[in-house]
């Protein structure tokens, strides 16, 4: 009689071994046809929403072409990092920005990178001007950029006689 309960035993040892094995497998299974779909999904429904939203804001025909003799929107990277140094009200921060410059067209795109020692100048004028505290907030940051933007488009069409570039962006932000 106790050797009946040992191989019972040991039959519902190895069907349990059997159950999560097999449990495992399709759950890997599952995952793997959930991840694909995931993964691979279709755009074909955004593009959908895209033309419905299109359509209900009865834009003007002729936005889409004045758009074209813009320009797509091209970045222009600076070719390194600025790294400066910045006055704290307790003490002085070293900062690192990293700045690209949204420009249109790739005749503007031409002209920024004809002028990137001009605009390397202005932008470390203007981030020589700021300090750690206004640095810290988001304002801050914003407050800069703009500035930023303002004095190099100014110095711009000092030269070239246009604005270039649309805008002032800063990838890369680090303050010690």
């Amino acid at each position: 009689m106790a050797e009946d309960t040992n191989l019972e035993i040991e039959e519902t040892g190895k069907s349990k071994k059997k159950l999560i094995i097999i449990i495992a497998a399709a759950l890997l299974v599952v995952g793997g046809i959930a991840g694909y779909f995931l993964m691979s999904g279709s755009d074909a429904p955004a593009e959908a929403v895209n033309k419905e939203t299109a359509a209900a804001t009865d834009a003007p025909a002729d936005t889409a072409s004045s758009s074209a003799e813009v320009g797509t929107a091209l970045y222009v990277a600076m070719p390194r990092p600025f790294v400066f140094n910045v006055p704290g009200s307790s003490r002085d921060r070293i900062v690192q920005v990293k700045v690209q410059l949204l420009v249109r067209g790739s005749v503007n795109e031409e002209t920024a990178k004809k002028h990137i020692p001009l605009i390397e100048g202005k932008l470390l004028s203007i981030f020589s001007t700021t300090t750690a505290d206004e640095l810290s907030t988001s304002a801050g940051k914003e407050t800069l950029r703009f500035a930023a933007l303002e004095k190099v488009q100014a110095a711009l069409i000092d030269v070239e006689g246009s604005k270039v570039i649309e805008r002032v962006l800063f990838t890369g932000f680090v303050m010690q």
